[in-house]
């Protein structure tokens, strides 16, 4: 498959924004990979691509902060996200990407303001309750599968816990990569991977080596406060970037 080679450097820039933000920071621009890659290629492609690369980048930092994580909140979440991968998974053919994107932009948004209106206050742990964690983790499933956009909703969860800030990064990865295996099976099955879509995987990955590795870099040299405030910041772009590219699909 002869694909432009501005295909290839977009690629290799979504894949080192994807790895630094989700070993470094937990995440939150790795909704920008597929919208970047889909300017060159349809975007179903360019979510097949993505697939094995992202799963590749799970194993990785999930090793890196495999003692650094919190099983409840992952056993938690995880249950509820199952059922929306597979809700996802079935009305993957009929439902409007953008609609998901849509809604998870405002979610992702809401976040941000919650934060802001509640920056001068004492924070501390709260309990949220069960129904709205599941919400959240059905959400995060769904949107993961239908248009790769799972994170905005577990980040906003998991930084109104107050968690250390590699306990945060090693729950968010454990949550994905349990939820990444399973959709990669599922893509799988759908047809969606296939041996194009594996032979550009296998080029390009080479990529993440360095993307993760200046992210756990970057993770170690930021402080807590700070890294509370790149996370906010990285979930407000991501929000942005969802609503962008769904905003015009509504008027």
């Amino acid at each position: 498959m002869d694909l432009p080679t501005s295909f290839y450097i977009a690629s290799i820039i979504a894949i080192l924004i994807t790895g630094i933000s989700k070993s470094g920071f937990g995440g939150g621009l790795g909704v920008m990979a597929v919208p970047i890659m889909s300017l060159f290629v349809a975007p179903q492609f360019a979510a097949a691509v993505m697939m094995p690369i992202l799963l590749a980048m799970d194993v990785l930092i999930v090793w890196r902060y495999r003692w650094s994580w919190s099983r409840p909140i992952v056993w938690s979440l995880l249950p509820s996200a199952l059922v929306g991968l597979g809700l996802g998974a079935l009305v993957f053919q009929h439902m409007q990407a953008d609609v998901v994107r849509f809604l998870i932009g405002v979610l992702a948004l809401f976040f941000v303001a919650q934060f802001l209106m509640q920056r001068r206050k004492a924070t501390s742990s709260k309990a949220t309750p069960t129904a709205i964690v599941w919400f959240l983790g059905a959400l995060s499933g769904f949107a993961s599968f239908v248009a790769h956009a799972g994170g905005p909703p577990v980040k906003g969860y998991l930084l109104s816990q107050n968690l250390d800030k590699t306990v945060f990064v090693g729950t968010n990865t454990v949550f994905f990569f349990s939820l990444n295996s399973i959709k990669t099976l599922a893509y799988g099955s759908a047809g969606m991977l296939n041996p194009q879509s594996l032979t550009v995987s296998l080029l390009i990955a080479p990529c993440l080596f360095l993307g993760v590795f200046i992210g756990t870099r970057l993770h170690h040299v930021v402080d807590q406060a700070v890294f509370v405030k790149i996370v906010y910041g990285f979930l407000t772009l991501a929000g942005a970037k969802l609503l962008w590219d769904s905003v015009p699909t509504f008027v």
